[in-house]
């Protein structure tokens, strides 16, 4: 299998994206950051020392999404039409859920990412005084698609 963003003799590119057209492009990611009882009955209650960790956890990914060219090296820098990002509580944690959109070249599917490890690490900075077992992990992308343009 040949890698894009590896050139003939094995040096690292960004990929030539100039002869693609443009698509309409939407990708969806989720995570999920582990917190104890204790930290979400905070959290819910809006407790915790550096304020509504949700509000902030979602402009931050918001902001990281915006920002995956300057973060990821090979990354092509995109125009995102928009970035929803979601969370749900459950009984062990918060999962993420993020959906990127975009018109472009290439796919949008590392800003859709971007946007819930951001979120999960805004999670923890936030939680981190009150528990210090906390476990992001599960970070995946669910969907990813692409169609022509409808002028």
């Amino acid at each position: 299998m040949k890698l894009s963003h590896v050139d003939g003799s094995g040096k690292a590119q960004m990929v030539d994206i100039s002869g693609k057209p443009p698509m309409h492009r939407e990708a969806v990611a989720a995570g999920k950051i582990i917190l104890s009882a204790a930290t979400l009955d905070l959290l819910k209650k809006n407790l915790l020392q550096k304020g509504d960790v949700l509000a902030v956890a979602r402009v931050a990914a918001i902001q990281g999404g915006k920002k995956t060219a300057e973060l990821i090296p090979l990354c092509h820098p995109l125009a995102i039409h928009h970035l929803d990002v979601r969370f749900q509580i459950v009984t062990d944690g918060i999962e993420i859920t993020a959906k990127a959109v975009s018109e472009g070249r290439t796919g949008i599917e590392m800003e859709a990412l971007t946007a819930v490890s951001i979120a999960a690490l805004t999670i923890y900075d936030m939680c981190k005084a009150v528990d210090k077992k906390m476990i992001i992990g599960a970070i995946a992308l669910l969907e990813k698609s692409k169609r022509e343009i409808q002028g």
